[in-house]
């Protein structure tokens, strides 16, 4: 036979006892499952702050090395940056000036055994000139560099035979002759007083009566005119001359060196 417990549920004792259940267990195993989840967020979150502060500090610690590469290598773009400002003020001041050297050389390679000058004047640009210069208007009516040469002939013929050689030198774009005269002994040709010619000389190169004395203006309209000749030739302000002797300082320190 089986055996029947006959005590009432509620008296009984022991393993026999029936379980007692209700919410509190459940809530006291959420509140703990809950926390290891905090937990275990809170040390991951910690982990990742670490992680980003450990490469936040490695950023800085190359950031630091590239500004000191960069700082070592500063000094050689100063360098470059000098270099090319002096090749270029250096290139300007060549372009600039005018190869007088190299005119006069041909104009005594052109000049004829029949033909002497008693004056030459060389002027850069109009406002170069003087008025009292070998040339006069036709001087100042230039815009770049001219010369105007004075000087006596053996005639007419030699005097427009030495006009055209004059077109012969490199970089000429015109010859005006100012004046061309004759002597005689009307004029005092062969005279030592004073002439009032506009070369300056105190003796009339025309000695005989076949003798032509002239004034020629040579144009170099395309040439290159000096920096410091189109000063003259217009205001200029504060701010370009300090340009200009900082340009002229820089020249002469690369001439220098």
């Amino acid at each position: 036979m089986r055996p029947v417990n006959l005590i009432p549920p509620e008296e009984r004792h022991g393993q026999h006892a029936p379980l007692r259940s209700g919410p509190l267990p459940y809530v006291l195993v959420g509140a703990l499952v809950a926390a290891l989840v905090a937990v275990g967020a809170l040390v991951l979150l910690d982990n990742q702050i670490s992680n980003r502060k450990s490469e936040v500090a490695q950023l800085k610690r190359e950031d630091a090395a590239e500004a000191a590469r960069a700082l070592r290598l500063a000094s050689y773009t100063q360098l470059r940056e000098l270099r090319e400002q002096r090749v270029a003020t250096v290139s300007s001041l060549a372009n600039s000036r005018f190869d007088w050297e190299r005119v006069m050389r041909e104009l005594a390679l052109i000049l004829p055994k029949n033909v002497w000058l008693v004056g030459l004047d060389a002027s850069a640009s109009a406002s170069a000139g003087t008025s009292g210069s070998t040339g006069g208007s036709l001087t100042g009516s230039i815009a770049g560099p001219s010369l105007a040469l004075g000087g006596c002939a053996t005639g007419q013929d030699a005097v427009a035979g030495f006009v055209t050689a004059l077109k012969d030198i490199d970089g000429v774009t015109r010859v005006a002759v100012q004046s061309s005269e004759l002597g005689s002994q009307k004029d005092g040709a062969g005279s030592t007083a004073g002439s009032g010619d506009s070369n300056g000389s105190s003796q009339d190169c025309r000695t005989r009566e076949f003798i032509a004395k002239f004034d020629i203006v040579v144009a170099f309209d395309a040439a290159p005119v000096p920096a410091a000749a189109t000063e003259g030739s217009a205001p200029v302000s504060a701010t370009e001359k300090s340009e200009a002797a900082a340009k002229e300082t820089s020249g002469e320190e690369s001439e220098g060196g």
